[in-house]
């Protein structure tokens, strides 16, 4: 009697097509989650994959950094509940901020700030409503280290992290949670997306985490309704210098791992990114 079974609870995961997105759905489909992605990059093949675990799977290709982009998700959502929001919709811009071109910083303002609290807002309204939700944004250590040459996307993280945990106290006493995921440094596309493909950071995998790795951790963590995850031994040391290091001190750390160039030679592609 198909007919009687409990619906399977809904995810919305957003920047999903790839990287931690990609795992944060794929742990919600292994998790028995039906699934709405969202990306502004093709979800076919992803979509495949989380179809294959057992879930029903809607994907919406569109520009989260936009008004309409964020209009277009919700308005895939409808009327349903969602049980689950994994807000991880993001990307940097590498360079010295002062030779950015700046409609290129307003798209890593508008998606990983704007479009990210206008879907939290719109979703969560609704979860409150009902008095039941999990809502896990992804966040970032970049948020506690002045990012000298990724200025602008360090200073959406430090947003990011602080609002999170704002939300998450005004939350208090509803049954709706608020968890921040705060990865390090991650093999994904980012780096090249960010045209960070000279920096050291970029070019040294001891510093690499694996996403599917801290996709589960931060997944774990919004199940239980924790506050925050720190991905990563190494990303827990460095959080914990960043708060009592003077601000220019990390500022100064963060030039040698971010400025272009400054690949080792063997690694350095010779392709440098234009600002």
């Amino acid at each position: 009697m198909d007919e009687l079974k409990a619906p399977r609870p809904l995810a919305v995961v957003t920047g999903a097509s790839s990287g931690i997105g990609y795992h944060l759905a794929r742990s919600a489909a292994e998790h028995g989650f039906d699934l709405i992605v969202a990306a502004d990059t093709p979800l076919a093949d992803a979509v495949r994959d989380f179809t294959a675990l057992g879930a029903q799977v809607q994907a919406v290709q569109c520009d989260l950094a936009s008004t309409e982009g964020v209009q277009h998700l919700l308005q895939a959502i409808g009327d349903r509940e969602v049980d689950a929001l994994m807000a991880n919709a993001g990307h940097g811009l590498a360079g010295s901020f002062l030779s950015q071109d700046f409609s290129a910083v307003l798209h890593v303002i508008n998606t990983n700030i704007t479009g990210t609290i206008h879907l939290i807002q719109q979703v969560g309204r609704g979860m409150v409503a009902r008095a039941r939700g999990r809502i896990l944004i992804t966040g970032s250590i970049a948020g506690f280290q002045p990012g000298s040459f990724h200025a602008v996307y360090n200073g959406t993280k430090a947003f990011i992290d602080s609002f999170s945990a704002a939300l998450r106290n005004e939350l208090k006493g509803t049954e709706v949670t608020v968890s921040c995921l705060m990865p390090g440094p991650t093999d994904t596309e980012f780096f090249e997306r960010a045209g960070m493909e000279t920096t050291k950071v970029a070019n040294d995998p001891k510093m690499m985490m694996q996403p599917d790795d801290v996709a589960r951790m931060g997944f774990q963590a919004m199940l239980k309704g924790e506050a925050d995850v720190v991905a990563g031994w190494r990303n827990k040391l460095q959080v914990a210098m960043s708060k009592v290091m003077p601000s220019q001190a990390t500022a100064q750390m963060h030039r040698k791992l971010a400025e272009p160039g400054k690949a080792e030679p063997t690694l350095q592609d010779e392709h440098h990114h234009k600002d």
